[in-house]
């Protein structure tokens, strides 16, 4: 659970340093993020001893499952949604993963949708809305809004039959190394050969920092909790990240949140506090 969490803490971190790719080339960015954190991921795989095997047969349908969906799709959905729904609308579309995670994640692991679970991700998701505020779009927005919703859904649900062979950290290099190859490939195609030479220090840093703790550490210790407690209740965890956003803003200068967000940060809390508290899943 403190994994889960702390990855979480990561993700929600990244929300006041991805303002600085804003005008950033984001094909590019995002295949040197990716390549950078499997370069990562390689050396502290092999720093903690562990070995990563091949995928095989229906591997390769899972991972690219994770990695078209949870990598690609997600990052592009953010990008095109933004331009037709305020940032609130997104965040709440992310926040409202663990009902997704709590309602499907059951069957992917053979048990059936605890009543506790789902009652806790319902009272974790108001709260997240409540700390992500509500904002406007238009109907192009609310359809991508719905893609980043299925997408980081999908970043979990499709992983969860390959943890067992492969563990977090091979899931973690594999699907990796296909966002770096793919995101290459859009790069090449519509940012041009050069795009990377004309990234600032400021673009730089964002890009590094989104690549050590928001992909190498933060995948890492997601998956392993996953693998650990099962999705359903990890889910509830993805309540941390708009939190951790939110008191990461005031740590950048931003003011300090209003009553309705303390509101939602209790609202999370009392959630993880029924979701996690009870016993422990098969």
């Amino acid at each position: 659970m403190v994994a889960g969490a702390a990855g979480m803490v990561f993700v929600g971190g990244s929300t006041a340093v991805s303002g600085g790719l804003s005008a950033a080339p984001v094909a590019t960015a995002q295949a040197i993020r990716y390549a950078v954190a499997c370069a990562i991921l390689l050396a502290l795989t092999r720093a903690a001893g562990h070995r990563v095997v091949a995928p095989r047969g229906a591997d390769w349908l899972w991972l690219l499952g994770v990695t078209a969906t949870g990598l690609i799709l997600f990052n592009i959905a953010l990008v095109r949604g933004s331009r037709h729904a305020e940032p609130a609308v997104l965040g709440v579309a992310v926040a409202s993963v663990p009902i997704l995670l709590a309602a499907l994640g059951p069957i992917l692991t053979r048990d059936r949708p605890r009543a506790r679970i789902l009652l806790a991700a319902a009272v974790v998701t108001a709260g997240a809305a409540l700390v992500q505020g509500l904002g406007r779009c238009d109907a192009t927005g609310l359809a991508w809004a719905v893609t980043v919703l299925c997408c980081e859904a999908g970043f979990t649900l499709l992983a969860v039959p390959v943890l067992g062979r492969h563990g977090p950290w091979g899931v973690s290099v594999h699907t990796t190394w296909l966002a770096a190859a793919t995101f290459v490939a859009i790069a090449l195609a519509t940012d041009g050969p050069r795009a990377a030479t004309g990234l600032t220090a400021k673009e730089i840093l964002a890009t590094a920092y989104l690549a050590f703790g928001v992909t190498a550490i933060a995948f890492v210790l997601w998956y392993g909790c996953v693998a650990r407690i099962g999705p359903g209740r990890a889910g509830l965890l993805t309540g941390v990240a708009p939190v951790s956003a939110a008191l990461s803003g005031v740590a950048v200068g931003n003011p300090a949140p209003r009553p309705l967000v303390w509101l939602g940060i209790a609202a999370v809390a009392a959630g993880l506090a029924l979701g996690l508290t009870g016993s422990r899943s098969p």
